[in-house]
């Protein structure tokens, strides 16, 4: 009979087919000895079991029972205990990340009596009520169908009636007084109540990733990035750590080098008292990871450790997700980190440099998409004048459009040809299709990895995050500045991704300085190091390559660039483009002439512009092959339509 269960202890990164990104990582720090809270993976095979029938595959309930034993054990706890309840997240895990594309649920395992006891045990009411909304807000909207708006609208609805800024300054009696609402919310759309049994909250959450493999968001991500359809999802069944039990826990995200950029040292986010889910979903600001050596120097010493092996282990950048609860570490995820062109040319080298991969497969982790995107060009300094806001820089690059406010409305104006900003107080994972529309995204909320900025920067998009300064007011269709200026839709902004910047108006464009060394072998300023990356990653082609790349070139001018581009010869000069422009006039006198005289006299008009082009394009060459095509297309496409 096919397995479908595995204990972290029982897995590896090599399994990811099998086990997802996210368990076969969580099973490989688990092999390294780090601080991973327990759990077990359910399989892809199990997942594309049931999507195939409708139906859990036969057996595979039995072995998630007894992993569950095995999980309880470890633990010191019972899941259906009522006094000191183990808790469980339930996570997906795709072999491919999808970042926020799929469905988590958090805290399962809580009920009207449980809660009582976490309270007890933890010593805070509010941390219990407040895992408690979470489920239920979680499993509504997940599990039960519930539209998520209704969770936002019920909880903003509170916190204006309290004055409270955010969630953090709501008691244990406001979050007790919302898990009722929220209950009745679930009844009222649904006709159902909310389960009070562990055991049916943990199977239904996971057939509702296994379901959440074909979401619309899904298989939108997974037609942009190329990844199959027929894959499936593991799930991933883990012992809770709680970074929302005070002000001693919180939880991060991190990176062992910066994502943006690609420099050494340590990036990310902290959000001290929340949940993972709270910073990765941007709503509410971070503080920088260095913030975390002032509060929690020891964790942050055992976190700095810990990147360290990761980064050697996996001998590319990492990708942390962690949570401290009451002092205490734990690991949560990791997984190669998505990172920017820039930062794929500068970490490849960088490596290299450092020993931990060889110079091939540094030219392997680079790609001619991604020297493309270098080849961008960037704002003129000289004509940005005074920003509408500054944020963080999440993702670089240069982007004009006009500021649309939902994700509906960029597709609409995208697919009518208009460049836009898609402008957030944060992102979902139901904005994919208004971020792959938009040019730019913008957000007042979240960090450096939040989802509006982990999404953009995999599919190359500019993106500013955290410019809090902005009162983005998405019912009004329009933000406001400090200084009171007010952005209505359809107002067209500059968004530079590369130093966190908002400009009103469309700003200027320069050339890029990698396109600047490409036509010139120069670099400058603070673009040298990521100009650098570029040149060795090419020199290195050159030297392993096996063919030779030839341009399509017309004139002298393509030819000689196309030489400075490393053109090994021109693969089809095209006889025709030499007679468009300016010189199609004498070609339609050539046609169109009544006498041999004046057929002779439009030719000898050519014959020394014809000449010029050829030889000035086998100078260009100095000797390289030259493929010339012929006089190709009928007459008539000389003449006027």
């Amino acid at each position: 009979m096919a397995r479908y269960v595995y204990d972290f202890a029982q897995g590896g990164r090599d399994m990811a087919g099998l086990l997802g990104g996210k368990g076969s990582n969580l099973a490989e720090m688990t092999r390294l000895g780090l601080p991973v809270p327990p759990g077990f993976v359910i399989t892809t095979e199990a997942c594309r079991a049931f999507l195939a029938t409708g139906g859990e595959p036969e057996g595979m309930w039995q072995e998630v029972s007894e992993h569950l034993t095995t999980v309880e054990t470890a633990a010191g706890r019972l899941l259906a205990q009522p006094d000191d309840p183990l808790l469980l997240s339930v996570r997906s895990g795709a072999r491919f990340s999808m970042p926020g594309m799929m469905e988590t649920i958090l805290d399962i395992g809580l009920n009207d009596d449980s809660v009582l006891g976490l309270a007890k045990v933890s010593g805070s009411e509010r941390f219990a009520w407040d895992s408690y909304r979470r489920l239920i807000q979680m499993f509504g909207s997940t599990v039960m169908g519930v539209d998520p708006a209704l969770f936002e609208r019920a909880i903003a609805l509170l916190k204006d009636l309290r004055g409270a800024p955010d969630d953090v300054h709501l008691d244990a009696a406001d979050l007790a007084q919302l898990v009722e609402t929220y209950k009745n919310l679930i009844h009222l759309e649904t006709g159902e109540r909310f389960p009070q049994s562990p055991a049916e909250q943990l199977r239904r959450a996971v057939l509702a990733v296994f379901r959440s493999w074909n979401g619309e968001r899904a298989r939108l991500y997974r037609r942009r990035e190329h990844i199959p359809d027929d894959l499936g999802t593991a799930v991933t069944v883990q012992c809770m750590v709680f970074g929302n039990l005070g002000p001693d826990s919180g939880s991060g995200v991190a990176f062992t080098r910066d994502p943006a950029t690609g420099r050494a040292g340590l990036y990310g986010d902290y959000l001290p008292n929340a949940q993972g889910e709270d910073v990765v979903a941007g709503i509410r600001n971070t503080v920088p990871l260095a913030e975390l050596e002032r509060l929690h120097p020891h964790a942050y010493a055992q976190l700095c450790e810990h990147m360290r092996t990761l980064e050697r282990h996996y001998r590319d950048l990492c990708d942390i997700e962690f949570t401290i609860e009451r002092g205490r570490l734990w690991m949560l995820q990791t997984r190669v980190g998505k990172r920017t062109a820039e930062a794929a040319f500068a970490i490849a080298a960088e490596l290299a440099d450092e020993g931990l991969i060889t110079p091939d497969e540094s030219l392997a982790r680079v790609s001619g998409e991604g020297l493309a995107r270098l080849m961008f060009p960037r704002f003129d300094a000289a004509a940005t004048g005074d920003p509408l806001a500054l944020g963080l820089p999440a993702s670089p690059g240069a982007a004009v459009g006009a500021a649309v406010f939902d994700s509906a409305e960029a597709v609409r104006r995208g697919a009518a040809g208009e460049n836009v900003v898609l402008v957030r107080q944060e992102t979902t994972p139901d904005d994919l299709p208004g971020m792959i529309a938009a040019q730019a995204v913008l957000t007042s909320r979240g960090g450096k990895t939040s989802h509006a900025a982990v999404v953009a920067r995999g599919m190359g998009k500019v993106c500013v995050c955290g410019a809090e300064e902005l009162s983005v007011d998405i019912e009004a269709r329009r933000f406001t500045t400090p200084d009171g200026t007010v952005v209505e839709e359809g107002t067209v902004i500059s968004v530079d991704g590369s130093a966190g910047a908002v400009y009103p108006g469309p700003v200027p464009l320069v050339e890029s300085a990698v396109m600047r060394f490409l036509e010139s072998g120069a670099g400058e300023g603070g673009s040298a190091r990521a100009v650098d990356a570029v040149a060795r990653a090419l020199a290195r082609a050159d030297t392993v390559r096996r063919l030779e790349v030839r341009a399509n070139a017309d004139t002298p001018e393509d030819a000689a660039r196309a030489r400075r581009f490393g053109a090994q010869g021109i693969g089809l000069c095209r006889t025709e483009h030499m007679f468009l422009g300016e010189r199609r006039k004498l070609v339609e006198e050539m046609i169109l002439a009544g006498t041999d005289g004046a057929r002779d006299r439009a030719l000898a008009a050519l014959l020394p512009l014809q000449r010029e082009d050829f030889s000035g394009i086998l100078e260009a060459m100095d000797g390289l092959p030259v493929t010339i095509r012929l006089l190709d297309p009928p007459l008539h496409e000389f003449l006027p339509d």
